[in-house]
């Protein structure tokens, strides 16, 4: 299983049913949950540090960490099945993470075993979820030999 912890509010009702349609196609180990964790009432630096106890707080001591994080790794489609299905090798739990609006400090991003960029683009973190989700049912198609993924 994967949980997808993000700082924000619910999906919005256009991200919702994105969301939904691709839940319903995943399948395991590709479930996912989510964990929707209120942005910080402070500014700033306080508010990246304030969030990113609240984060760390949720993940296992034993869990694989992804950050997303423009400013990472940018992975083809392929990739990204390779990462999950080695992952899920490890039966090591799946934490993806998505910071709020002044992103996560630094104890975070050492946290992360990957930091994962979507592209250098920066997007609305509801448009990064409901890419997210479709990206993990790309690499649940892929691993699968589905014909989903045209490469």
């Amino acid at each position: 299983m994967i949980t997808v912890i993000s700082i924000g509010k619910k999906h919005e009702s256009w991200i919702e049913a994105g969301v939904e349609r691709f839940e319903k196609r995943l399948k395991k180990p590709f479930d996912v949950t989510w964990l929707l964790l209120p942005h910080s009432a402070l500014d700033d630096a306080a508010a990246r540090q304030e969030e990113s106890e609240r984060i760390l707080s949720r993940i296992d001591a034993t869990a694989f960490v992804v950050l997303m994080d423009e400013r990472g790794d940018e992975f083809d489609s392929p990739r990204a099945a390779r990462l999950f299905d080695s992952i899920f090798t490890t039966s090591r739990p799946i934490y993806i993470v998505i910071g709020g609006a002044y992103g996560v400090d630094d104890r975070l991003h050492q946290r992360a075993d990957v930091i994962w960029s979507l592209s250098p683009l920066v997007f609305p973190h509801q448009l990064v979820r409901l890419i997210l989700i479709e990206q993990i049912y790309r690499a649940q198609q892929i691993t699968a030999g589905h014909p989903y993924h045209h490469s």
